[in-house]
């Protein structure tokens, strides 16, 4: 029993990030460390640094930044409850965050606000063609 808990404490920061559900693959996660958007503890770290817990680390994924405290480890990707147990974000990390959701909420172009409705322009939903009468059957 012991011995899974010292394995889940050396690991790898791309395959905690994808543990931690901040990347869909490792392989992103990966290329994200290579490619500098990843910090730990304020510096620019390889795919192969160890996460250990404590460490504050800074992720960057297009228009989002988190600044995460690093609370356990883990090798496999669990259910997002558990995930966000690997990792606490800090406040201002949080209001940043939000601001900057709210600021490209205000740059969205109007004609993607439409009720109840999530998806890509395209074809429309089914909710919405029977909102138009068009799945009415006689």
């Amino acid at each position: 029993m012991d011995g899974d808990k010292n394995r889940d404490a050396d690991v790898r920061v791309d395959k905690w990030l994808w543990a931690a559900r901040f990347f869909k693959t490792r392989s992103l996660a990966a290329e994200a460390v290579s490619g500098g958007k990843i910090e730990i503890n304020g510096e620019r770290v390889k795919p192969s640094r160890v996460v250990r817990i404590g460490d504050k680390v800074g992720i960057r994924r297009g228009p989002y930044e988190w600044t995460v405290i690093v609370k356990a480890t883990a090798r496999l990707r669990r259910p997002v409850a558990q995930a966000q147990q690997l990792y606490e974000e800090t406040e201002a990390s949080r209001r940043k965050r939000e601001a900057a959701i709210a600021q490209l909420r205000l740059e969205r172009p109007p004609e993607l606000d439409i009720p109840g409705h999530r998806r890509k322009i395209g074809a429309p939903s089914n909710v919405l063609r029977n909102e138009a009468g068009h799945n009415a059957r006689a």
